[in-house]
């Protein structure tokens, strides 16, 4: 139960770190799944978060996994995968959710407010930083020799430059790895 309880603190505070998106909160993901609690490695986090960023839906759907494992450390079967897996959904979901309301029914009022475009620079900024951040931290797990920095670059400029699905450089980068694995 313990385990619990850790899984649902875990994912409700990264909840709330996500401004910008889910890659905002990926350090601190990283430092708590990875390197306190020990529930995955960051080649498996990795892995969740690209598996996210293919899957439909929202990319961060991946703590479902990760709750899943964590909830088996120790006892693994189905039952407490599960229950796992619906407790850091819930968590990571559900705290977020009632405050974009809450503040989406408040800014509303505050439309006239003539601190409001000054909040909305400051906190764009804020997202900016906090995903460039993620951003670093995946790639230093990600990228470890040049052929995936190679990979890296030329996915990094086929998405700035096109309209590209993101799901066919991630599935063609995915056959890249296999092929390097085997040759």
């Amino acid at each position: 139960m313990k385990q619990l309880g850790d899984i649902a603190g875990v994912f409700a505070y990264l909840s709330l770190l996500t401004v910008g998106g889910g890659m905002a909160a990926f350090p601190e993901l990283k430092t708590l799944t990875v390197d306190t609690y020990h529930w995955v490695s960051f080649p498996e986090m990795l892995h969740f978060y690209s598996l996210g960023q293919l899957a439909p839906g929202p990319n961060m759907m991946m703590v479902v996994s990760i709750g899943a494992i964590a909830a088996q450390a120790g006892v693994p079967n189905v039952a407490a995968g599960l229950t796992g897996a619906a407790v850091a959904l819930i968590a990571f979901f559900l705290p977020t959710g009632i405050l974009t309301w809450v503040i989406g029914r408040v800014w509303t009022h505050l439309a006239t407010w003539r601190w409001r475009p000054a909040i909305q620079t400051g906190l764009g900024s804020v997202s900016v930083g906090l995903v460039l951040a993620g951003a670093i931290i995946m790639g230093r797990g990600a990228i470890t020799d040049a052929l995936y920095a190679a990979v890296a670059i030329v996915v990094f400029f086929l998405l700035l430059k096109t309209k590209i699905n993101p799901a066919y450089p991630i599935v063609a980068s995915g056959l890249v790895g296999m092929l390097a694995h085997w040759l």
